[in-house]
């Protein structure tokens, strides 16, 4: 019997639609997951619902399942949690995550998922993609004991960096952003807030990720001499334009890229990408992390959501959380 499914596409810049989809038998490896929840990545998905990927970045945007090619159509997204329905060894039954994009119902190899371990509620481990980007952030940054340490830009990503260093002993985190509603989620997530101008400098160490022009030149200002940023934003086909000149050199400031497509180099040699996202899942059982779900739909609005989450029409958007319908798509075809 062949299982069906349905998958949300992207089938032109601007335009999703929902597409009836046939499953492959599942092989001897393999899982069948039906999705409980999957969750929107706002800003990349957002670029890539816009056609903003550029050319020279299509390998490299490439998410593990993605079907189709940018710039459309392509089935695109990695915030998937579900529950086996078939499986090898321990998996039947088990509440698993996948780097899947929003479909009701899939077939993945079984080392594709990861458990979602007991004390994680399955609306929480949509966030796992993203809090995986953070950890591999903060192996990258390298924060110190009694570090200053400010996280511009209260984005997702943003705000898991924050959630974070919340952790770390003796450290001082604020979250920056220009949105003065984000104070609610700092308070939330147990850090300060500061507007972009009201901002505490001398950092040891600046995380950006908000995605503009105007968030990483802030950054460079509120670094110590011989600061760090670390850079998190993607900016797809747009150029930035930085004040390199003026104090930049006399200041040695550094400016470091951080991607989630790479372990970081700092534990390379010592755990593997199925480490650093069951780590993780692990943190997901802290409950601040709920302040970063935002909104919710039913996965048959998607076609009408995206192009609204896409155009900012969303205000105060983190995860936007899809909800699917618990019995999925049972029906089969001979």
């Amino acid at each position: 019997m062949r299982h069906a499914a349905r998958a949300f596409w992207l089938s032109s810049p601007g335009r999703g639609e929902i597409r009836e989809v046939v499953l492959p038998e599942p092989g001897d490896g393999d899982v069948v997951v039906r999705t409980l929840c999957s969750g929107v990545s706002r800003g990349t998905e957002s670029l890539v619902f816009r056609g903003g990927v550029p050319e020279s970045q299509y390998a490299e945007m490439r998410a593990p399942f993605q079907e189709g090619e940018f710039p459309a159509p392509v089935k695109y997204g990695y915030l998937n949690v579900g529950v086996v329905e078939e499986g090898p060894g321990g998996l039947a039954g088990r509440t698993v995550f996948c780097l899947f994009p929003h479909q009701t119902r899939y077939v993945v190899p079984a080392s594709a998922v990861t458990p979602v371990p007991d004390g994680v509620p399955a609306g929480r481990a949509v966030l796992a993609g993203t809090v995986e980007t953070a950890v591999n952030a903060l192996w990258d940054a390298a924060p110190l004991i009694g570090d200053r340490i400010a996280v511009v830009g209260a984005g997702m990503v943003g705000s898991c960096v924050a959630a974070l260093l919340a952790r770390y002993p003796a450290v001082r985190v604020q979250l920056v952003d220009a949105d003065p509603a984000r104070e609610a989620t700092a308070r939330a997530l147990g850090v300060d807030f500061a507007l972009p101008g009201e901002a505490e400098g001398d950092c040891d160490l600046v995380v950006h990720a908000s995605a503009t022009e105007e968030g990483l030149t802030r950054s460079l200002e509120l670094l110590r001499p011989e600061g760090t940023v670390v850079e998190l934003s993607w900016y797809g086909d747009r150029r930035v334009a930085l004040p390199l000149g003026e104090a930049f050199h006399s200041r040695r400031l550094v400016v470091r890229s951080s991607q989630v497509g790479a372990v970081s180099p700092a534990r390379r040699a010592s755990r593997t990408y199925a480490d650093r996202l069951a780590l993780a899942l692990t943190l997901l059982a802290d409950p601040a992390f709920d302040a970063l779900i935002t909104g919710e739909c039913a996965f048959g609005e998607l076609p009408q959501v995206m192009p609204r989450i896409a155009a900012g029409e969303v205000p105060g958007l983190l995860c936007h959380r899809v909800l699917y319908d618990p019995a999925g798509d049972s029906a089969t075809h001979p």
